[in-house]
């Protein structure tokens, strides 16, 4: 960063966890657009750290910063994993309080957390107590019926009192039941006001908004209100975006990145993946937004859809891809 620029918050802008999508692949490829966007890694719950056969912690350092998103609500089991969590090089722990499906709700984690406040700080001092990295928590404006500006601030009161220092608002509520994910994310009106508010009622407290920002724009808005803004499906489905994040919000003097700039840099990455067996359509599958709006850009996306996937596929199907792209 240029020693003339002013010192950012950590999470002045992120990459939100999004589960199936925020791989390690898709991290690997998110990073290349840029050098100082914080990367979630998708929801981990702490049962399948500690009993699940495969390495859930495992990543490459070359992604960082990342933070990881745990899901669960026993704070023993939580302690444990934040603590496996920083020995692995992640640079924040963070509490899913705002995921509405059904299946985690059975977990009792995610959004139905918010009713119970006095277990969310339980968590939240367990991983403290393990840690010397951040723990933050990522929470929605509200549940069901409980969504008062009071109920919030109530919530948000006993988090703050364990001495977290990070929030991360959805600024939208979440219906429990009746709705699917998918819905939760689009159905329940945004109000960014309300977190807005939440920063000034809560000064002391690093609070970044996220639902619905899409363009450049919108996050140097909202960064007149709040410390961080956190962006999900629109990085994901046109991670281009991303290309201009390190110039527009941390350093005039920093280059914009191009989507083939960012895909010629993932050619080493992917021989050395299948070189190790895994398998093209993995990696490729989180780049098939890559060029949107540009000339080409559906070849790009029918070529790897159609022949990413098939057996002994190798790097030349990328190349061959980005060769439907206009330079």
């Amino acid at each position: 960063m240029n020693p003339n620029q002013p010192h950012f918050y950590r999470g002045r802008f992120s990459v939100a966890p999004m589960l199936d999508w925020t791989t390690r692949h898709c991290r690997y490829f998110h990073r290349q657009f840029s050098q100082h966007a914080l990367l979630y890694t998708e929801m981990v719950t702490s049962q399948a750290i500690i009993h699940a056969k495969y390495d859930h912690l495992a990543f490459d350092i070359a992604e960082s910063p990342v933070a990881i998103q745990l899901g669960g609500s026993d704070p023993e089991q939580l302690r444990h994993c934040a603590k496996l969590a920083e020995e692995r090089g992640y640079v924040e722990i963070n509490l899913n309080v705002g995921c509405p499906s059904d299946r985690v709700q059975n977990g009792m984690f995610g959004a139905c957390l918010m009713a119970k406040a006095d277990l969310v700080a339980d968590c939240v001092t367990a991983m403290q107590s393990a840690v010397n990295i951040p723990v933050t928590v990522k929470t929605r404006i509200g549940i069901d019926e409980l969504d008062s500006y009071e109920f919030l601030c109530d919530f948000v009161e006993k988090v703050k009192n364990t001495g977290c220092h990070e929030l991360i608002v959805h600024a939208r509520k979440a219906w429990l039941s009746g709705l699917s994910p998918k819905e939760n994310r689009e159905i329940p009106p945004l109000d960014y006001e309300r977190v807005y508010q939440l920063k000034r009622d809560f000064p002391d407290l690093l609070i970044s908004i996220n639902g619905g920002i899409k363009t450049i724009e919108e996050m140097k808005t909202h960064l007149q209100y709040v410390d961080g803004v956190m962006v999900g499906r629109e990085t994901y489905q046109n991670p281009s975006l991303l290309g201009f994040i390190d110039n527009a919000l941390f350093d005039e003097n920093a280059p914009i990145i191009t989507a083939r700039q960012a895909v010629e840099k993932m050619l080493p990455y992917i021989e050395n993946q299948l070189s190790q067996g895994v398998y093209l359509n993995h990696i490729t599958r989180h780049m098939l937004g890559a060029f949107q709006n540009c000339k080409g850009a559906r070849q790009w996306r029918r070529y790897l859809s159609e022949n990413a996937h098939k057996s002994g596929a190798g790097i030349e199907i990328v190349e061959t891809a980005l060769n439907f792209v206009e330079k």
